[in-house]
């Protein structure tokens, strides 16, 4: 039977990768990739979708066969040991504080428009809130993020809907020839260089989906529902983003695709209005607010659950091992909320140059975790295999795959360091690496973590 900390069903963890990743940064910010790369982007979602594919599916079949509420930093830890587990553990943790900040600030922005009030008050009571959900047993945090996820769903799946009556006829806005248009003249608008930008916001689109394999460590059957959820979570997250982009670009004008940074601006709410659905921008903005929470809530839960984790072994101090009477890490909870809220306010102070590199430095973050994970497999797939404790979840054509898949880092590694955009975030995540691998060597590991562990 499971116990107190063993509540999440594949549901919840389908729910929460969804939740993670799919959210305002498809709903505004997929007009950016379509304006940098064209039409082409679509085969961008194609080869990113399928690098963070093969990621997960590694990801996957390590949580499967030892799960952990470190997740990767565990696995890093196992492999290489507790500088890379510390290093890790913490870039994550750095990337969801920032990230949560952005997104309670986007959150709140657009909740105190409503009743004309500070944005502040909205940011305090959000923060106040989420942390009596996160503080309550896990089953509750699940339910209350599968709800908060299933509503974002359905609204992609209903502007499906509505972009398939648009251009069989039933409902009004597509013109055929504006989309052959938009697939002849701008399918690379901007060369490779545009097509290469592209892929790299395309690529870091994806991130947030390592929630699944964090919460599997409190699921009812972890091998079997991190297996199930990884699978339903890829494919799910290709269809939304790839139907949505096929839906904007068959709809509107290319000049009309823009990056947006309010709701009404979205390509989602022009495709709305194109095809004559009423308040379009105002349920647009109350969905984009929700997505906002939503990934905030989520991103509690895997930032406290992964301090927790790291505090078994000396990675984070011993504190965060506290619990409450639910089973939720109440310290570890309390460190996420305040950080969060610390960046909300940092970003209203905006000293020079620090919040620039500091969101630099989440921009890279991914391809730091992902480039470990990697690693991370090629080290214990063998042990694993030799050990059997491999499950049903397997990655095909070892060690072929893992191989190509750091090739593929590298040159995307490369692409940022050609785009003078994207050049800083490599720089600002080496300078934070070099730190926390710095800042490793003082720690004193209550348990160091082996290969066979």
């Amino acid at each position: 039977m499971a116990d107190a900390t063993q509540q999440l069903k594949t549901r919840h963890l389908t729910m929460m990768g969804l939740g993670s990743a799919v959210g305002a940064g498809l709903f505004l910010g997929v007009g950016l990739g379509i304006q940098i790369s064209g039409t082409s982007v679509l085969v961008s979602y194609a080869i990113a979708g399928a690098l963070v594919a093969v990621i997960m599916w590694m990801l996957g079949e390590m949580a499967a066969a030892r799960p952990s509420l470190g997740s990767f930093s565990t696995y890093a830890g196992q492999a290489f040991g507790n500088w890379a587990r510390f290093t890790l553990g913490w870039i994550f943790w750095f990337m969801l504080v920032m990230v949560m900040g952005a997104e309670i600030t986007g959150a709140a922005a657009i909740i105190s428009s409503w009743f004309d009030i500070a944005p502040w008050i909205p940011a305090l009571i959000a923060v106040s809130f989420f942390a009596v959900v996160n503080f309550a047993a896990v089953r509750g945090f699940g339910e209350f993020e599968f709800w908060f996820a299933i509503i974002k769903v359905a609204v992609i799946i209903a502007f499906l809907v509505v972009g398939v009556l648009m251009f069989v006829g039933v409902l009004p806005g597509f013109n055929g020839d504006l989309a052959g248009t938009n697939f002849t003249e701008n399918f690379l608008p901007n060369g490779l260089p545009g097509f290469a930008a592209g892929l790299l916001a395309v690529a870091f689109a994806f991130g947030g989906i390592e929630v699944v394999t964090i919460a599997a460590a409190e699921s009812e059957d972890p091998a079997h529902n991190v297996a199930t959820a990884v699978r339903a979570v890829i494919f799910r997250i290709m269809v939304f983003y790839i139907g949505a982009i096929v839906v904007i670009t068959m709809i509107l004008p290319f000049a009309d695709i823009q990056d947006a940074d309010a709701a009404a601006d979205s390509p989602f709410t022009l495709v709305l209005e194109a095809a004559k659905i009423p308040f379009a921008a105002g349920f647009m903005e109350v969905i984009i607010a929700l997505s906002l929470l939503s990934a905030f809530n989520a991103q509690i839960y895997a930032t406290s659950r992964l301090v927790h984790d790291m505090s078994k072994d000396g990675s984070a101090p011993k504190v965060f091992l506290t619990k409450n009477p639910s089973g939720s890490p109440v310290f570890a909870v309390i460190l996420s909320m305040v950080c969060a809220f610390a960046s909300v306010l940092l970003q209203f102070w905006n000293p020079p140059g620090l919040l620039a590199f500091l969101f630099n430095a989440v921009g890279g973050c991914l391809l730091v975790i992902w480039t470990f994970v990697v690693a991370s497999y090629l080290k214990l797939h063998p042990i694993m295999a030799a050990n059997n404790e491999l499950t049903t979840i397997r990655v095909i054509a070892y060690p072929v795959l893992p191989w190509a898949t750091l090739l593929a880092m590298a040159v995307l590694v490369v692409l940022m360091l050609l785009d003078p955009s994207a050049r800083n975030q490599v720089i600002a995540v080496l300078v934070l690496t070099a730190f926390l691998v710095v800042a490793s060597q003082f720690t004193k590991p209550r348990q160091v973590a082996t290969e066979t562990s």
